[in-house]
């Protein structure tokens, strides 16, 4: 396996870092700065998960959604100060390159449910500079700019706000990755009329394999792939087989980039963990068992197409939008 090569495109680490007062070198999860050496990371992309409604209620937070992002970004902050021997922030892919080059680990700050804009434009641009480069428009619930997957056919078919549109414009503007996972397949709809650049489904599955309202329809991934996108493979059990059971296995894994690469083409699969915000027995245990992820694609893929799903189709991506 080759060093360096892993670009995941979503974590929930930095969650667990701020509720449990740990940094990246004591974590217990799933990621710490020693498990992203030993499984070959080149590019994590920490995302600043906002807590609302019961998921607030059950982690402890009481913080409105944009305090919360702040104090969590300074947490970031915090951590690239702290280890910048080892890993640090990127918000360009040549940044991400030279890294590489150098030995270091990069780390990509996003945003998981855009309820932290709360109908302020300005907010986009304040991300922005802050250094975040992609944001999951929603989570589970209605925000200002959308609506979130729903197991209501009606629902699900809700599609962006007016100021939804305004913030997806926005993001293209600037060079911000827009991130469907999460969001209504209304809301995804819009974005393929109306988005400008390739986007992507940071941690989503197949629908055919796995009939969860979170993972798309082939007619979504043939339409993520024709826009230049990628959806990023998810760890989670409940997303990849039926009936959920708590374990993932590096099979589940590589029969969705199959499916995916089937039906989008290869140059739209890509990984997205959602370590550290998911609840399975992982086969390969956290993410310093990645090269087992590696191994099992490498007996189904070409070692180049195997390069493209854990690399180079998020790199390419990352690179078309945010330069």
């Amino acid at each position: 396996m080759k060093k360096f090569n892993i670009v995941d495109l979503h974590c929930d680490t930095l969650m667990e870092l701020y509720l449990k007062h740990q940094t990246l070198e004591n974590a217990t999860g799933h990621i710490n700065l020693e498990k992203l050496k030993k499984g070959g990371s080149m590019v994590q992309s920490f995302a600043i998960f906002i807590p609302t409604h019961q998921s607030a209620e059950s982690s402890g937070v009481t913080e409105d959604p944009y305090s919360y992002f702040c104090h969590v970004a300074d947490v970031f902050d915090r951590e690239m100060a702290a280890y910048s021997d080892v890993i640090r922030p990127v918000t360009t892919v040549e940044q991400m390159r030279k890294n590489a080059q150098e030995g270091k680990l990069s780390a990509l700050l996003t945003v998981e449910d855009g309820v932290a804009v709360d109908g302020k434009i300005e907010r986009v641009q304040e991300f922005y500079d802050r250094g975040v480069r992609m944001i999951a428009l929603t989570w589970n619930y209605e925000n200002s700019i959308g609506y979130p997957n729903s197991s209501d056919p009606e629902k699900h078919m809700l599609g962006l706000k007016p100021f939804g549109l305004e913030v997806i414009a926005k993001m293209d503007e600037l060079g911000m990755v827009i991130d469907t996972s999460h969001l209504s397949e209304g809301g995804f709809w819009d974005i393929v009329k109306h988005g400008k650049k390739p986007f992507v489904a940071s941690h989503s599955c197949a629908r055919a394999l796995c009939d969860h309202r979170r993972n798309l329809t082939d007619e979504q991934l043939r339409a993520l792939g024709e826009k230049g996108g990628v959806c990023g493979v998810n760890f989670y059990d409940n997303f990849l087989h039926e009936p959920e059971d708590g374990y993932t296995t590096v099979e589940d894994i590589v029969r969705h980039a199959k499916y995916i690469a089937d039906k989008a083409g290869i140059d739209a699969v890509a990984l997205g963990s959602d370590f550290d915000g998911i609840s399975s027995k992982l086969e390969f245990g956290d993410f310093g068992g990645m090269g087992m992820v590696v191994d099992a694609l490498a007996k189904s893929f070409s070692s180049a197409d195997v390069d493209k799903i854990c690399h180079g189709n998020a790199l390419r991506v990352f690179e078309e939008v945010i330069g």
